[in-house]
């Protein structure tokens, strides 16, 4: 199957997922490397809620928004083995090294690849790279925890 075929359809990110509109900010996962990295993309489109107000008449996704997108094909390939995923949450934790290199707007196609860097039983550190166009536009490394949903967040530690 070729990177441009769908492995995950936005039906399977959904199931995976615990997002949902207008927060669900990724469409298909493109690869998998279990364990190891993902592959997947966004279709930005006008009609993102946010580009009501970020900018009129300039919209520009918001960096936040990038990396949280980027987060979101790494809790895909963080809980896609899960075998009791439905009852996990991915937290971030932490954010390092972020970088923008050039404005995502409407029309773009945002290509996220994620590498898993350290993997624990409950915690990872990812590094993602957001592309259009085959240029960098973003890059951070993640850290996350998974936990039980239900859990107070004040009891989450990195």
């Amino acid at each position: 199957m070729g990177e441009n075929a769908a492995i995950l359809d936005i039906n399977g990110i959904l199931a995976i997922l615990p997002h949902r509109y207008p927060f669900l900010l990724i469409d298909r996962i493109v690869a998998v490397e279990e364990g190891r990295r993902a592959v997947g993309i966004k279709s930005v489109t006008y009609n993102e809620p946010f580009f009501q107000g970020h900018f009129p008449g300039a919209p520009v996704m918001p960096g936040v928004l990038i990396v949280e997108a980027m987060a979101q094909v790494g809790a895909v390939l963080l809980l896609r083995g899960v075998p009791d995923r439905a009852s996990k949450l991915i937290y971030f934790t932490g954010i390092d090294q972020a970088r923008f290199r050039r404005p995502v707007v409407p029309g773009d196609q945002v290509r996220f690849e994620v590498e898993v860097l350290q993997l624990r039983s409950r915690s990872a550190r990812l590094r993602g790279e957001a592309s259009v166009d085959g240029a960098r536009v973003a890059e951070a490394e993640i850290l996350s925890t998974m936990v039980d949903r239900g859990q107070p967040s004040s009891a989450v530690t990195p």
